[in-house]
């Protein structure tokens, strides 16, 4: 099945040293998400941003979130959820940085890439994107009819 949607992304992340004992490691945190015709495109990778608090920002172009038919149960769950997100996947490179793999709305997805050990960011959603998510599940999603078992005697009744 081919996609619904498809909208450009960029990604935000931010970088900053931090102590731990005698040692300095980097730690990562995914700020929020662009969306829109004017991201960086597929050519343009990663363009440093100017740093907060000394912290460098960098944001990635050349991602697309992508809606699929069969997932809009997962995208309704994440938007009638407390806090509706997309999911910024990322993989350590051999050199420690890190970089966005991937951008989701499906929480199972994201889980997905948790359980194989890439780091995985909530952000939250940029309500242009919120309104095509929910565009897709307004027109595509069958909520599954509730399936109710009959319950088996496991034991006649001593009765009849």
């Amino acid at each position: 099945m081919g996609p619904l949607v498809t909208i450009p992304i960029a990604v935000v992340l931010a970088r900053k040293q931090v102590a731990r004992g005698r040692w300095s490691v980097a730690s990562w945190q995914a700020i929020g998400v662009v969306a829109g015709e004017n991201v960086p495109g597929p050519e343009a990778r990663k363009v440093p941003l100017p740093p907060i608090e000394g912290n460098p920002q960098y944001l990635w172009g050349g991602f697309a979130l992508t809606l699929y038919r069969d997932s809009t149960d997962a995208y309704w769950y994440n938007l009638v959820g407390d806090q509706p997100s997309l999911w910024v996947v990322c993989q350590e490179g051999e050199d420690g940085e890190l970089y966005p793999s991937a951008v989701t709305a499906s929480p199972d997805e994201a889980c997905t890439h948790v359980q194989g050990d890439d780091q995985v960011f909530p952000v939250p959603i940029p309500p242009e994107v919120y309104l095509q998510i929910e565009a897709v599940v307004v027109e595509h999603h069958r909520p599954e009819k509730k399936k109710t078992r009959k319950r088996k005697k496991w034991v006649e009744d001593p009765r009849k």
